[in-house]
């Protein structure tokens, strides 16, 4: 097998799928109505695994539980889930029998049809989810047929096989589906920022960037990179791109040509108008974006760079960023308190997406705290300090956090409680409560995941959101 995207021919192919879940299963199920004989093979043998495994054995698929270590004899090709580290035993011992290993997202690449519509990309440390929705939201408004698709939860497996005909595809990637996508090739993309997350999938930070930069690689029209981020328009510079491919900056400042900026107020495109050293083109006003946080404003302006890479008029910028409502748990205002405001961004699971949501307020009381999957935290703390009234720590590794306090905002009042049950949480807004005054906002921007204490992100949300609401009434 080449690593070309040409069509490839599956029948009577020996292909091993690693992994059940979400991707593997619909993977196994596609490749066999292809024809390639299908071996399942998964780390776990518990009950889903065992019920997910019936569901494929009784399709004539083989499914091998609690063995995703060894190579089955013949096997052309891997198709991965894509939380699959790349130093598993199956993937060395693939690497030294050179069979290649492709994504779930490198499979929907390759089963395109020859009709298929163009791929406008977005990955990133954080922003991801909300900029695809607010690109597809603009090129709605343009009157073009989208869906937002990809590590946003719809598969762009589902997509690319479907019936449904689209002009052209707003589309998630996480820098596990990267790895795995060695021939994407986007019509155009975006890296919104870099900042150190997952290491211990990837190994360093040299190779997680390395990851996210593919992105870029074969890109048609425009790569767009975060004028701010130095880091993602070094990737823009080493990424092979076809001819006539344009770097496209976006800042929250004034804009140089081929960039699109924010200047009084109003968003502004200098990249794709005629005589760009001179002209600008105005797409929408800063309240036109909700909410109108800082980093909410950049991914706005990135989705209108990829939007206007294809066409859209400034127009349909501004109509799309109208209508677009952010997804919950992302800097999402739960109610006002006595003049306090009371913010959920739970979705601020990292220092870098919750050093976002702290710039995004002059007077916090902060409820931080979680799981820190390896992150320090010294540096989020020495810039935020100067906004910080009070905090509140919970989670299993709130004492990352205390520690960087001291170090660095020792005159910041801490609440540190002792508890990882979900019922902290009420005592959390409890004493956030006590702690603020009018003008202040209550910050939920953890900066951690939440697994020590909640299923997830939602779930932490939502109880934040619970407390809230309860100590209103």
């Amino acid at each position: 097998m080449t690593s070309t995207s040409e069509p490839f021919d599956f029948q009577g192919r020996h292909v091993v799928v690693a992994g059940l879940g979400v991707s593997g299963v619909p993977a196994a199920k596609v490749l066999h109505a292809r024809g390639a004989v299908v071996t399942v093979v998964n780390d776990g043998d518990d009950a889903r695994a065992r019920e997910q495994a019936a569901v494929l054995e009784a399709l004539g698929i083989t499914v091998r539980l609690g063995d995703g270590a060894t190579l089955p004899e013949g096997t052309e090709l891997i198709v991965t889930t894509p939380g699959w580290k790349p130093d598993k035993p199956l993937f060395l011992a693939a690497q030294r029998a050179g069979v290649p290993v492709w994504g779930d997202v490198e499979l929907a690449w390759r089963l395109r049809g020859p009709d298929a519509a163009p791929w406008l990309a977005v990955t990133g440390t954080n922003g991801k989810t909300t900029t695809v929705r607010m690109l597809a939201s603009i090129l709605t408004a343009a009157g073009l047929r989208t869906a937002a698709v990809g590590n946003i939860g719809v598969s762009l497996l589902d997509v690319v096989l479907g019936e449904e005909q689209y002009d052209v595809l707003a589309v998630e990637l996480s820098s596990y589906q990267l790895h795995w996508s060695p021939s994407l090739r986007a019509h155009s993309a975006t890296v919104l920022n870099l900042a150190p997350d997952h290491l211990d999938w990837h190994g360093s930070m040299e190779a997680y960037a390395r990851d996210k930069g593919r992105i870029f690689e074969g890109n048609q029209v425009a790569c767009v990179y975060n004028v701010e981020d130095k880091a993602t328009e070094d990737l823009v510079r080493e990424a092979d791109v076809e001819e006539g491919c344009r770097a496209v900056g976006f800042t929250l400042g004034t804009p140089a040509p081929s960039q699109l900026g924010v200047v009084e107020g109003i968003l502004v495109d200098r990249a794709f108008v005629e005589n760009r050293q001179k002209n600008a083109q105005e797409l929408a006003e800063v309240t036109d974006v909700r909410p109108p946080a800082p980093h909410n404003i950049a991914n706005a302006l990135a989705a209108a760079a990829l939007a206007r890479a294809f066409g859209v008029p400034a127009s349909a910028v501004r109509d799309g960023l109208r209508a677009f409502r952010p997804d919950a748990h992302r800097i999402e205002h739960v109610a006002d308190l006595d003049g306090v405001g009371y913010v959920d961004d739970s979705k601020a699971t990292n220092t870098h997406a919750a050093e976002a949501s702290l710039a995004a307020y002059e007077s916090i009381v902060w409820i931080a705290g979680g799981l820190a999957k390896g992150a320090t935290f010294d540096e989020l703390v020495a810039r935020s300090a100067k906004r910080l009234r009070a905090v509140v720590l919970i989670g299993a590794d709130r004492g990352l956090i205390r520690d960087a306090l001291v170090r660095h905002a020792p005159e910041v009042p801490v609440v540190d409680l002792d508890r990882t049950d979900t019922g902290a949480m009420l005592q959390a807004v409890t004493e956030a409560k006590r702690l603020a005054v009018a003008g202040d906002t209550v910050l939920l921007a953890p900066a951690c995941a939440s697994m020590d204490m909640f299923t997830n992100y939602n779930q932490r949300g939502d109880a934040f959101a619970a407390a809230v609401r309860e100590l209103g009434a």
